[in-house]
């Protein structure tokens, strides 16, 4: 596995994700593994992708759909991502 060393990080940065290591039982190396594991995974779905997730797992569920097209594209107009 490789090493990453990561520089210039600010202070309150490293504490908050220390406390999110504590609350998820984690290291500190851990919990960033994790958080950087997440974020290239969201990135490297579109939109549709992840709103096609979502509506499946809803339905797998059997929740209600929060996800309709009415929902989205209102959320679009009042400027959510």
């Amino acid at each position: 596995m490789a090493t990453l060393t990561l520089k210039n990080v600010p202070e309150n940065l490293v504490d908050r994700l220390k406390g999110e290591a504590k609350e998820n039982r984690r290291s500190l190396n851990q919990e960033a593994v994790s958080r950087l594991e997440l974020s290239v995974m969201l990135r490297k779905r579109s939109s549709a992708e992840i709103i096609a997730a979502l509506r499946r797992l809803h339905k797998k569920l059997g929740s209600r759909p929060i996800l309709t097209d009415a929902f989205i594209d209102r959320a679009k107009r009042e400027g959510r991502p």
